[in-house]
């Protein structure tokens, strides 16, 4: 596994108590960074912040609603009362509901997009104007998914459209910091060994009348690697995007979805 030195840097990851985020959160606090876990979860965020204590790193949990202003505030706040400044942003908050588009009713709408967009600009907002207080630059790491590029077969219209609106997020907010050296960029994972896609199976298969487990054996089977993803490979890509390595990546959308995506 690649080794990156974060030593002195500061971050705050969303979505931070399960799954993807749990990973981002170890593997950056593994590399050095002291680390803000945002995420609802109030047990989930002090688990993973006691896991990178016990590691020997430095980690606070704090329940966050990132749809919230007031909230992706306090996650800044305690990025500078806990550990003195803020470099790394990591917006790995999000929701995913299953649901045909024709049968997306208004509350699943709203409820996708504040999630996956609007929570994403309001702690952008706010890490970036610290970022740019502090005069140093910083990075801004977005999740989006294989699903926003494409049109997935699955009936997850909603989501898929809400990452389409994380890459446009993305690179506009890319050129309007590059000026203060704050990079943004996001990856793009595919099909990720994390109970999410335990649901989309489950509730796919329930509207297709298929067996439990084929949605996702079909799903597998189509990766070229042939393999799931785990949340490991995808934290892999976000401690890359915070790395001295990608000082001159920004506004990019990287795949990492096993050869799924090829653009």
């Amino acid at each position: 596994m690649p080794s990156y030195d974060l030593d002195g840097q500061v971050a705050v990851v969303t979505g931070g108590a399960r799954g993807i985020g749990r990973a981002i959160s170890l593997r950056l606090a593994r590399e050095g960074a002291a680390v803000v876990v945002g995420d609802l979860d109030t047990a989930g965020v002090g688990s993973v912040a006691a896991e990178i204590r016990a590691a020997g790193g430095r980690g606070v949990g704090l329940r966050a609603d990132v749809t919230v202003r007031s909230d992706a505030g306090r996650l800044v706040d305690a990025a500078l009362s806990s550990f003195g400044g803020l470099d790394l942003l990591v917006n790995n908050a999000g929701i995913l509901r299953v649901a045909p588009l024709l049968e997306t009713d208004e509350e699943l709408w709203d409820r996708t997009f504040e999630g996956n967009v609007k929570g994403m600009l309001f702690c952008s907002q706010a890490a970036a104007r610290q970022m740019i207080a502090q005069g140093r630059g910083g990075r801004i790491i977005n999740a989006a998914s294989g699903a926003a590029k494409f049109g997935p077969a699955l009936p997850i219209g909603a989501y898929a459209t809400s990452k389409h609106a994380v890459l446009g997020l993305t690179r506009c907010l890319a050129v309007e910091l590059a000026p203060h050296g704050i990079l943004v960029n996001c990856y793009c994972p595919g099909i990720v060994d994390t109970p999410m896609w335990d649901v989309i199976d489950r509730e796919v298969a329930a509207i297709r009348g298929v067996p439990t487990g084929s949605v996702k054996a079909e799903a597998v089977a189509s990766i070229p690697l042939g393999r799931m993803q785990t949340p490991e490979d995808v934290a892999s890509v976000v401690a890359f995007f915070a790395s001295a390595d990608a000082s001159y990546v920004t506004a990019d959308a990287l795949n990492n979805s096993g050869g799924l995506q090829t653009w």
